[in-house]
């Protein structure tokens, strides 16, 4: 079997033998040696009491370097060992080790962060730009500033531990909630049981029966997990708000905008124009909605496709697909996706106990990414795979670099991955062959239109309003939903004819601990890539040299050096962020027209 047709990873390229693999377990026991030296050096330093060595502090960032890529390794490794099969108790036992060693390397890095900021300013200039550190200088000063911001690293160190089973723990304990949805669904005159990963991709079925059915049992089953959903979440929620209120944060954004290098004044642009784009995509749901022969779509229709039923396209045909629009845009991003399919860095296969969603993970010591995926020939599907591809070729641009400079934030990720399905959906469209078939790939750009703008508009509403609320106490499963409807509503504008008030409860990213408010960043990648490809469509392919330089740097400058010194833009002011949203909704008057002809 090629490449272009397996459908499952390899992983024992990294440590043979799965959960039980001698080889991950000899390579964990020697990363738990390299941190916990890290960590004993770091606190014995801090007992010298007053000055600071410059000598060993320039080992400990090559030594923190080293080990962040280990513990990495190791989280990827487990990670997609969890994911491919939700059951695999021994991969789950290695997860509380992995959060233990990440919370050990967390405190080392919380101690390193306070030698930096106790360097005195007539040193650290020259220091900082010295040596192996003056390639990852801006992390650097960016940690350094950062350290006012948090607790003593005693303190940190503690939150860090307590929070392996409690902070951590809630989230690992939702993913067992995830697996407890079965979902009764008759085929072929059988009653079968499908996972929260394959009921999903039957909202997107073709036919508005099967959509409507499994909605309806989709609710039904979230329903039933809402209390243990509720508790997880507050619980998640609490110990944030409280690790916060101990630094003295008084704003929940803080650490994510931080995270995402960007500034609030960003975020505020951004969202303006997002809001704005909301009427014309009223209009497009309202074109969609007669296409579908309904009043106002449902929830569950916005991703459905629109005219006759659409053939199934094969894993290797989707493949081929990808590999052709990335090399009409840049053949080393085609080489890339070309060397995933042929060493098998994804899974997809449809089967039962694969946990729902996507991702791509990136194995820095092996400088190597993996996906992960459920494939049943959708052309959301399709899209999702161009989607992690995006990732994996970002991950490439800067395996390279020093680990520091490696650590570029979300939003940014988000960028590479959103410009890549862009160059799928445009790919096709130019070879389309009549109207059916062109408005059904407008169909699909302009739901990415509506996720973005639309659907994660009402996760960060739905966010930031439960954050409010939570920090004067715990919240029932019943005002949850209320709060989720009242978010879908005004993202909306009232577009929809139903909603979906258990989102909160079915949606991963919500419970997500390494990353707070998962939802911002996505919208930021989505019209930031819009942007990028205004300019790389009047540049030509010239441009593709500089978008490379563009996400190599996305780990070692602010969001807003990024946009001034690569396209020339303000992202801190609204008109970059209008004109993208202009271009997102650009065939909106297109597939208006086109409707009213098939």
């Amino acid at each position: 079997m090629n490449g272009f047709e397996s459908q499952t990873w390899d992983l024992d390229v990294f440590f043979a033998g799965g959960s039980e693999s001698k080889d991950f377990a000899a390579f964990f026991a020697e990363t738990e040696a390299l941190v916990g030296k890290l960590l004993s050096e770091l606190k014995n330093a801090g007992a010298e009491g007053g000055s600071v060595r410059l000598e060993p502090l320039a080992e400990w960032t090559d030594g923190l370097q080293k080990a962040m890529s280990r513990v990495r390794q190791a989280e990827a490794y487990v990670s997609c060992l969890t994911a491919q099969r939700m059951d695999d108790r021994k991969a789950v036992a290695w997860t509380e080790r992995i959060q233990t060693l990440s919370a050990r390397y967390r405190q080392a890095s919380d101690l390193f962060d306070a030698k930096l900021a106790a360097v005195p300013e007539a040193d650290w200039a020259a220091w900082s730009a010295s040596g192996s550190q003056a390639s990852v200088a801006f992390v650097l000063n960016e940690r350094r500033d950062a350290v006012k911001d948090k607790l003593p690293p005693a303190l940190e160190a503690l939150a860090g531990e307590l929070a392996v089973d409690g902070y951590h723990g809630w989230a690992e304990h939702y993913q067992t909630i995830v697996g407890r949805i079965s979902i009764p669904w008759e085929e072929n005159g059988k009653t079968v049981y499908l996972s929260a990963g394959q009921a999903a991709n039957k909202l997107e079925h073709p036919q508005a029966a099967v959509r409507d059915e499994m909605a309806a049992r989709w609710e039904r089953a979230w329903a039933e997990q809402a209390d243990l959903c509720a508790d997880t979440l507050n619980r998640i929620a609490g110990f944030r708000l409280k690790l916060y209120e101990a630094r003295g944060w008084n704003d929940v954004l803080r650490e994510p905008l931080k995270l995402n290098r960007m500034s609030r004044d960003t975020l505020e642009a951004m969202w303006e124009a997002a809001a704005a784009g909301r009427e014309p995509l009223k209009r497009y749901l309202a074109a969609k909605a007669r296409l579908l022969g309904k009043e106002r779509v449902a929830w569950h229709d916005v991703d459905a496709p629109v005219g006759e039923e659409s053939a199934s396209i094969p894993y290797g045909e989707a493949a081929s697909i990808i590999s052709s629009a990335f090399e009409a845009f840049s053949p080393d991003m085609a080489k890339l996706a070309r060397r995933a399919f042929d060493e098998r860095w994804i899974e997809a296969e449809d089967r039962p106990g694969k946990r729902p969603g996507g991702f791509c993970i990136d194995f820095p010591e092996s400088a190597q990414s993996r996906i992960f995926m459920t494939y049943s020939g959708t052309p959301g599907n399709v899209s999702t795979l161009a989607h992690e591809l995006g990732h994996a070729y970002h991950n490439s641009l800067v395996h390279g670099l020093p680990m520091f400079a490696q650590d570029y934030a979300m939003n940014v990720a988000e960028t590479a991955s959103t410009f890549a399905e862009a160059l799928v959906s445009d790919a096709l469209l130019k070879r389309a062959d009549g109207d059916k078939a062109k408005l059904a790939l407008l169909d699909e750009r302009l739901q990415r239109a509506v996720a973005f703008c639309m659907n994660i508009r009402a996760r960060f509403l739905f966010e930031t309003r439960f954050y409010a609320q939570r920090a004067k106490g715990m919240l029932e499963a019943e005002r949850l939903n209320e709060l989720m409807l009242d978010a879908q509503r005004e993202a909306y504008g009232g577009a929809l004819a139903s909603w979906h008030p258990h989102f909160w409860a079915s949606k991963l990213h919500f419970y997500l601990t390494d990353v707070p408010f998962y939802n911002f960043p996505y919208t930021f990648g989505y019209l930031f890539s819009t942007g990028i490809a205004a300019v790389a469509e009047a540049e030509g392919p010239s441009f593709a040299r500089r978008y490379d330089d563009l996400l190599r740097d996305t780990g070692r400058m602010t969001v807003e050096e990024l946009g001034s010194r690569h396209l020339g833009v303000r992202l801190d002011r609204p008109e970059f962020w209008r004109s993208a949203v202009d271009r997102a909704v650009a065939d909106v008057d297109t597939f208006v027209a086109l409707s009213q002809n098939v």
